[in-house]
């Protein structure tokens, strides 16, 4: 008889991808599903990144690299802080992984003790807690409301601080509400932070997608305290549309650097060689296709938010960033009959024919998060087909 390990019998089974299975077998049966579940931009990646990989694979770069990534990679992305961020770093303070969710992975496994806790927001990245219990560590959470745009409050954030606290998870522009902090905001979580010496894990992959006249801060930019005590986690997958590609880096204190350095050296080698290459285009390279594909996002955001609004009983914030809306679905599922949110988006899926996640995944068992990162003329047809669903079923 095989017995699992301890560690990934506690792992919570992903909504995400239930939903998705289930799309995927009405699809295979020949229903027209519409799926609204991606978690990646609908463009190819940018041909001149193609074209730097196809070269780099003909000139026979295809051998093992530095586990921490090229050097030549830590250059562009030291750049690229500098020219985005005003940030400074030295190659020692950076670590290029396997895309930012295996650079997540390596950060709590080098940092986290068996009862060490990280404090979690609500609504949160799937796989934030998964991957703090993975490495014994004990996820906290402080619940963010819509009222306050989903975003922690600096006094949250000091009450639900321990003597086991390690670190706080920033994620703005946040997935899956789409909100970002001020420049107020995090200077008030930054003191906090200093106050109880507890370090930040800022998630700014989306800092790309941003709509409005709203901006992203660096929570890093604040203060030199902010910056050394802040691991900056990013990558080109949502900004360069290079989700399947698998690059992503931290930037952040050396000792933590070498540390996950290390660990990445017995568990993956090196980034995937090709891939290196590409993003070092993708830094280096033009940036048009990047703002290109923000205002499509944008152009689709305005288009189908009042749509979404107009839904009886969808409640939603207008995001500021990422390509995601979180409407709260609560009244809806209530008033055409059934007991949870999460019986209603399987309804969604198996009578309107439309996927949806449902915000359980997320801890926020009230909603349900819809991607925008496909064509306008298929979001108008699945916010139709909700809209006819909640309509028709509607109990007063």
């Amino acid at each position: 008889m095989i017995n699992l390990a301890n560690r990934v019998q506690t792992l919570t089974p992903s909504t995400t991808l239930a939903i998705t299975a289930k799309a995927n077998e009405l699809k295979a049966q020949g229903v027209d599903v519409i799926g609204l579940g991606a978690g990646e931009p609908d463009y190819n990646t940018p041909a001149n990144i193609l074209d730097a990989a196809y070269q780099s694979m003909k000139e026979g770069k295809t051998k093992y690299t530095p586990a921490g990534g090229l050097p030549a990679l830590k250059k562009a992305i030291i750049e690229k802080l500098q020219r985005d961020q005003g940030l400074n770093y030295q190659p020692s303070e950076v670590m290029v992984g396997i895309g930012a969710k295996h650079v997540l992975y390596t950060l709590f496994q080098v940092l986290l003790n068996e009862g060490d806790e990280v404090i979690i927001p609500i609504p949160y990245w799937v796989s934030y807690p998964e991957q703090v219990k993975l490495a014994q560590g004990v996820p906290v959470y402080i619940e963010a409301t819509a009222s306050q745009e989903y975003k922690v409050t600096p006094q949250q954030l000091r009450e639900a601080v321990t003597d086991r606290t390690k670190a706080v998870i920033i994620n703005s522009p946040s997935n899956p509400t789409g909100m970002i902090y001020s420049k107020e905001e995090l200077e008030a979580l930054a003191e906090v932070c200093r106050e109880s010496d507890i370090l930040i894990v800022s998630d700014e992959i989306y800092e790309k997608l941003i709509y409005g006249d709203v901006e992203h801060t660096s929570i890093a930019t604040l203060s030199d305290d902010a910056k050394n005590r802040t691991i900056v986690i990013n990558g080109v997958s949502k900004s360069h549309s290079m989700t399947g590609w698998r690059i992503g880096y931290a930037a952040g204190d050396a000792k933590l650097i070498k540390a996950m350095t290390d660990l990445a050296s017995h568990s993956t080698s090196n980034p995937t060689t090709t891939s290196q290459y590409a993003a070092i285009e993708a830094y280096n390279g033009p940036q048009d296709t990047v703002e290109e594909m923000r205002q499509a996002f944008e152009g689709r955001l305005n288009e189908i938010f009042p749509k979404l609004q107009a839904i009886p009983g969808f409640t939603v914030l207008r995001p500021q960033g990422a390509f995601y809306l979180l409407p709260d679905v609560s009244e809806a599922a209530a008033k055409t009959g059934y007991a949870s949110v999460d019986d209603f988006a399987t309804a969604l899926l198996t009578e309107a024919n439309v996927a949806v996640i449902p915000g359980s995944g997320f801890g926020a068992h009230s909603t349900i998060r819809l991607s925008y990162a496909t064509s306008l003329e298929i979001l108008t047809e699945a916010v139709e087909r909700i809209h006819q669903f909640v309509t028709s079923k509607w109990k007063d």
